[in-house]
């Protein structure tokens, strides 16, 4: 398939706030992605995920900030979906059209040569189900067929919502392999995800918000690397205070440990300089995306029931 990934714009998300009556969906968030990344977009149920990507993909207006492009707002790009392949609900597509009608008539309204079709057919692997109507599709053959329909203009970015809901474990290696060659042909990829397990098998940068804000964004070894030194006290109330009173950051660990940036022998000195009873003390191991998103967001792993934006 031909790509024109290598001239990636970068995407860019600058202190974006959305509102719906008293309630802040989107509060002043600021992220980027550049190309050659695929980046996962975290976030517990009514975090803001959906509205910012209805935003970036110009279904939604922003209250303040903006969400760019190369610099520019969706709309204002000159083939918004020759630049961005977007894919928030796939049950959205018509049932009546059969998989190469909905692809065809996609290149068509997009300008794209008719075997173009054919061609992104087949890589989505839908070429035996070609003339089946979409409504006798499996969730899977839609997912598959609404990536399709994401790919159908060359993009250099694609956004994607929830793309493996659906998919049998050979799909989502599909989808996997297909994400990541896209970005290393120099493309960007956002995706936003329930399934924790499968982001982590897929992307190399995160993004994880909650309550409309970003709690943070980086590399994904960055985010479950190593963590200094796990440590739990008899008093944990006065070992908070205490790391807090020198200025050291500390994360809830399960089993009540707490995460420290300090190697574990100044920590020991700490302990001693404070007088506190130490009951574990130990050099910290890296950590799973799971842990991570419940450390970072004050949840559990969310559940993948989350209703899809309407297109």
């Amino acid at each position: 398939m031909t790509s024109t990934t290598a001239t990636a714009p970068t995407l860019e998300v600058r202190a974006l706030s959305k509102r719906y009556g008293a309630r802040a969906a989107v509060d002043a968030l600021s992220f980027s992605c550049s190309p050659g990344t695929v980046t996962g977009f975290l976030g517990p149920n009514g975090a803001g995920k959906s509205t910012t990507l209805r935003i970036l993909t110009g279904l939604a207006e922003a209250d303040e900030g903006m969400a760019l492009i190369g610099g520019r707002r969706y709309r204002a790009l000159e083939h918004p979906a020759r630049t961005v392949g977007v894919m928030l609900d796939a049950r959205a597509l018509h049932g009546g059209r059969t998989g190469i009608e909905t692809l065809r008539l996609t290149a068509r309204t997009l300008g794209m040569p008719r075997d173009r079709a054919e061609e992104v057919l087949e890589t989505v692997g839908l070429e035996q189900a070609a003339t089946k109507r979409v409504g006798g599709y499996s969730y899977g053959m839609r997912q598959r067929l609404g990536i399709g329909v994401a790919l159908m203009g060359d993009p250099s970015v694609l956004v994607l919502d929830e793309p493996a809901n659906g998919l049998d474990p050979e799909g989502i290696r599909w989808m996997r392999r297909l994400l990541r060659s896209f970005a290393d042909a120099g493309g960007i990829v956002l995706l936003s995800s329930h399934q924790l397990r499968e982001v982590e098998a897929t992307v190399d940068r995160l993004v994880v918000i909650s309550e409309g804000r970003l709690v943070r964004e980086g590399p994904l070894e960055e985010l479950t690397a190593v963590t200094g030194t796990r440590v739990a006290a008899l008093d944990q109330a006065a070992l908070r205070r205490a790391l807090d009173a020198h200025g050291i950051a500390f994360e809830l660990r399960a089993g009540g440990e707490l995460a420290v940036s300090l190697a574990p022998e100044d920590m020991g000195r700490l302990a001693l300089r404070e007088q506190l009873v130490l009951t574990s003390l130990g050099a910290g191991a890296g950590t799973g995306l799971e842990e991570v998103f419940f450390a970072l967001t004050g949840h559990e792993e969310p559940s993948a029931d989350e209703p899809a934006p309407a297109l």
